[in-house]
């Protein structure tokens, strides 16, 4: 296999009722990643995962621990059914709390190091969202520069830039508001408020990041075995300090997702992208990013199965 590979990893919202249990019932090694989970975190977060409710598994302290989890059971059982390593692999990278997760499948730490990371991140962007007034809207069909003249105009801050035309406003919700209603006068097509419970990678998360910056200081970190683009940056993060950096950093700063993608097309020469997480979401990003890159989506057992068999021929 001559193709260079980078491994993605879903972020928050991807969360979906009934994720990863088709693989748990069918792959021993993801099976035991959801034991695992569940005993870590002396809660059944598996069972919120496969059953649900939709609303409980969307709360922030459940939907990231899940997402962590379902990415890093998706790359197992592929793994296994690819016989082990894959060869090609040089990058890996991850959509806001998907960032861990990239980590984890790089061996910066262990399974369960990132899980405790996330579910104490997840804890602290909760404890942020109830003691703040915060949310966050898209801003479709927009030019970059005229949606920071709004975030500036309005003080609100730049969370996302997902894709060309898919930037996404974080902060205040009278401010975020504000800039709904003013988007047109920027030259903005379409704005719309998100359902999200606060402003996450906004300065109302600083809380959050102070907390989460105490826990990294205490967390040993590896050398990860494959590049980790960062959020922040869009850039490959490797030596301890600046990873820990990189992941405080990220909750309060903009994801920008768009401009790592393209730092593995055009520098890191990626020419397959492995997506682990649901929905398929990254996969669609690509559509605004760069068109026509081969990206596999796998998300439960058929689209595992179609992946291995693409990959195989």
């Amino acid at each position: 296999m001559s193709k260079r590979i980078a491994f993605l990893f879903s972020g928050q919202g991807a969360q979906t009722v009934g994720m990863g249990k088709d693989l748990s019932e069918q792959y021993p090694v993801a099976a035991d990643l959801f034991r695992r989970a569940d005993a870590a975190l002396n809660r059944p977060l598996s069972r919120l995962m496969f059953e649900g409710p939709q609303e409980d598994l969307t709360q922030t302290v459940h939907c990231q621990p899940a997402l962590y989890v379902h990415g890093s059971a998706c790359l197992a059982a592929f793994l296994q059914e690819m016989g082990g390593e894959l060869p090609g692999v040089v990058a890996t990278a991850g959509l806001s709390l998907g960032e861990f997760t990239a980590h984890a499948a790089a061996d910066t730490f262990d399974f369960e190091t990132g899980l405790s990371l996330v579910a104490q991140r997840a804890s602290f962007m909760q404890e942020a969202c109830d003691t703040t007034e915060g949310t966050m809207a898209a801003m479709i069909g927009a030019e970059e520069s005229d949606v920071r003249n709004l975030a500036s105009d309005t003080d609100v801050d730049i969370a996302n830039l997902n894709a060309p035309g898919q930037i996404v406003i974080s902060g205040e919700r009278a401010k975020v508001e504000m800039a709904v209603g003013l988007a047109k006068e920027h030259n903005i097509r379409r704005a719309q408020l998100l359902n999200v419970a606060g402003a996450y990678h906004s300065r109302l998360m600083n809380s959050a990041y102070v907390k989460l910056g105490e826990v990294l200081e205490r967390t040993a970190f590896s050398t990860p075995k494959y590049l980790v683009v960062g959020n922040v940056d869009a850039r490959p993060v490797s030596e301890a300090p600046a990873i820990r950096n990189a992941l405080r950093e990220q909750v309060t700063s903009s994801v920008r997702w768009a401009e790592s993608m393209e730092y593995l097309l055009d520098v890191e020469k990626v020419d397959l992208f492995i997506e682990f997480g649901p929905g398929g979401v990254l996969a669609g990003l690509f559509g605004r990013i760069r068109k026509g890159t081969n990206v596999l989506s796998i998300s439960d057992v058929p689209s595992l199965q179609t992946a291995v068999a693409k990959l195989k021929e």
